[in-house]
């Protein structure tokens, strides 16, 4: 799991996917920013997962990944 504060590798590449779905466009610099949260939360709110709200977890991961390209 993925939320606020976090740093690294995993954020940059939900960054990236968050940028193909067009709901992140912030700079991909792997930091789990306030508005990293924000792109989570409408994605899980769009997308009717029940999770967490902002942060990316098993099952907003699982979905995300399915509807883009590997980074």
């Amino acid at each position: 799991m993925l939320r606020r504060g976090d740093r690294g590798p995993e954020v940059t590449a939900l960054q990236q996917r968050l940028r193909q779905v067009w709901l992140y466009h912030g700079d991909i610099n792997g930091q789990y920013t306030p508005r990293v949260e924000e792109a989570v939360r409408a994605y899980q709110w769009s997308r009717g997962i029940a999770e967490e709200t902002g942060v990316y977890g098993p099952r907003t991961r699982a979905r995300l990944e399915t509807e883009t390209r590997a980074p």
